[in-house]
């Protein structure tokens, strides 16, 4: 234990100085019938949390007896939905559901740090009730920006966010209702460009989100490649949503990292994808073809994705969740169609998880790797925190 004075010291007389004891950050120690990690289903081992976030699977007979957590079922890492927008989704929903972690691609870069923040693992869970966790919650969180992280909101998932949509004047998505205020930011030259990503980065955007959709306005291709290199020389990665004849090409000729959805208005070019496959990460989002009735449009993007993947291609699981009728949480029906596009059970994981995330996640009745069952038993997932107790030793 570690202190801090927070007074000078008295004077005769006086009362003596406050003392605040500050707790010094421990190790964790977690142990379950079976751990997930890095690709493998692992007995014999057990988690070590680290003081500086990192969590990471050890030798068993390395965790002290003392103060270990033990559980049922198998630990793994954090599930991560990779599309998200905050300002039209229950995020508080979204974690119970078992998702620790979130990729905002589009919303406004104050409202979703703010969210951020509060959605940070500082302090102790709050009641339910007042989070901002929908769009009326979003604009009165924005409107309220001197509330404390913590202060009233229930636990949220990790957020890592790309800011604002990076439009061509006039782009998509500003002509839409859905879209929130402030949410989009229009690039009017290649110099802008580069100010539009600063100020992206400068509002906590770890990635850029840029559009290029055929049915309107989109960047020039000088500007679009002009946005993808200030983005790469912040170290940021650049996601494009990628819509109609070319836009593909045109995200992939300009250096983008990742497309925010699998391709679904046509089939592509087996040698774009080809070239797709060996540089960029397809976000998978096939269940908003349908929500679970599926159209036409999925067996496109489900045939895209599975040559895509044959190529070697790296995909991240993602719904784009508030885009319709999807489920909050752990999608079955997402799970589902990647099995359909010739992802394995653990590959599907390794689209989800981070082997460096400091979020772990909780199967009860433990992971089962049953191409049939998988989707379903993974819907169970719970994210771990400090409220859920383990059996006792």
């Amino acid at each position: 234990m570690c202190f801090s004075r927070t007074a000078r010291a008295a004077r005769p007389g006086e009362p003596r100085p406050t003392v605040t004891r500050v707790p010094e950050p421990r190790v964790q120690w977690l142990a379950a019938d079976s751990i997930w990690w890095g690709g493998r289903l692992r007995k014999g081992v057990a988690l070590r949390a680290g003081t500086d976030g990192v969590v990471k699977p050890v030798p068993a007979e390395m965790a002290p007896a003392d103060g270990l957590r033990r559980f049922p079922g198998t630990l793994l890492p954090g599930l991560m939905d990779a599309h998200v927008h905050s300002a039209l989704a229950d995020l508080a929903t979204v974690r119970a559901g078992g998702i620790a972690e979130v990729w905002d691609l589009g919303g406004n870069p104050a409202t979703l740090r703010q969210l951020a923040a509060r959605a940070a693992p500082t302090g102790p869970a709050e009641p339910a009730g007042t989070a901002p966790t929908g769009p009326d919650e979003i604009a009165r969180a924005h409107a309220e920006p001197g509330r404390a992280a913590g202060s009233g909101w229930p636990r949220l998932p990790r957020i890592r966010y790309a800011g604002p949509f990076l439009i061509a004047p006039g782009g998509y998505p500003s002509d839409r209702a859905w879209a929130p205020a402030g949410s989009c930011r229009e690039i009017t030259s290649a110099a802008d460009a580069g100010v539009a990503v600063a100020e992206a980065w400068s509002a906590g955007a770890t990635l850029i989100k840029v559009t290029a959709h055929a049915g309107g306005p989109m960047l020039p291709q000088p500007t679009l490649r002009a946005l993808v290199d200030a983005a790469h020389a912040a170290s940021l990665e650049v996601v494009v949503h990628a819509e109609g004849p070319g836009t593909v090409a045109a995200a992939f000729e300009a250096g983008a990292d990742l497309l925010a959805h699998t391709p679904w208005t046509e089939p592509l070019p087996d040698a774009l994808i080809r070239a797709c496959a060996a540089r960029m990460t397809w976000i998978s989002t096939l269940d908003i073809h349908g929500w679970g009735d599926p159209d036409p449009f999925r067996d496109v993007a489900l045939d895209n994705l599975r040559r895509f993947v044959e190529h070697g291609g790296t995909v991240r699981y993602g719904t784009d969740l508030g885009n319709g009728p999807l489920i909050p949480g752990v999608n079955p029906r997402e799970l589902r169609a990647l099995r359909a596009a010739g992802l394995t059970p653990d590959e599907i994981l390794l689209s989800m998880t981070e082997p460096t995330s400091p979020t772990i996640t909780w199967l009860p009745a433990g992971l089962d790797l049953s191409p049939e069952t998988f989707a379903d038993a993974l819907a169970t997932a719970r994210v771990l925190d400090d409220t859920i107790h383990p059996r006792e030793p």
